[in-house]
């Protein structure tokens, strides 16, 4: 595989500090596929960033072994959690121009596809790298420019939560089907676990694609 690592240098972020309310228990820490969803998606950002970090709380996930950033906004969705990411990313001796930024709950995200992501980050004039799915914008799994994090620290300010809100305050380059389809043959690629039984069904797909 050509990794993301060499071509686009970028940093990485793991949003885990939802407060998983619809799920009814923390999603960072159910086991899927044998290890926790948050280990499972550090080895994989791992795979195509450098210096992977996780927003969240100290105090929940020190048995990772991962730098943990505090979310400076905790309980105001992960438009606050990106603003965190991109803030600590400017503070970084090596600062990276760009942020792999996903959130934790995407069991079918691949390495292949994320190497592609930043890839195509390193090549863009947009401050922020979407893909557009066929549910709209897939702001958790795309990549940010650094220096965007003014603007949509402004818009945080103005009152605006929703991050595919905060997007109307930056330029963005979008990634569709014709970009991410061939990572994707099952249709799960931007599927994420808003529920208890969306968990169990994840589980019982890749434990059958293990047997």
């Amino acid at each position: 595989m050509t990794g993301g690592k060499r071509d686009a240098e970028a940093a990485g972020y793991i949003l885990a500090g939802g407060g998983s309310r619809r799920f009814g228990r923390d999603k960072a820490l159910v086991e899927v596929g044998g290890f926790p969803m948050l280990r499972r998606m550090i080895g994989l950002l791992q795979s195509v960033a450098k210096n992977v970090k996780v927003v969240g709380a100290r105090e929940k996930y020190a048995q990772f072994e991962k730098e943990i950033v505090s979310d400076g906004w905790p309980g105001e969705g992960p438009l606050g959690g990106i603003i965190t990411a991109l803030q600590d990313s400017a503070l970084e001796a090596e600062r990276s121009e760009w942020n792999l930024i996903v959130s934790c709950d995407m069991p079918f995200l691949t390495a292949e596809w994320l190497a592609f992501l930043c890839q195509r980050a390193a090549k863009s004039a947009a401050q922020v790298v979407v893909p557009h799915s066929m549910h709209g914008p897939e702001p958790l799994c795309a990549c940010y420019r650094t220096d965007a994090a003014g603007a949509l620290r402004a818009a945080f300010e103005s009152g605006v939560r929703k991050v595919t809100q905060g997007l109307q305050y930056v330029t963005t380059e979008v990634l569709d089907e014709a970009d991410w389809k061939r990572f994707d043959s099952a249709g799960r690629l931007f599927w994420n676990m808003n529920t208890a039984a969306d968990y169990e069904e994840a589980r019982r797909i890749l434990e059958a694609e293990r047997t």
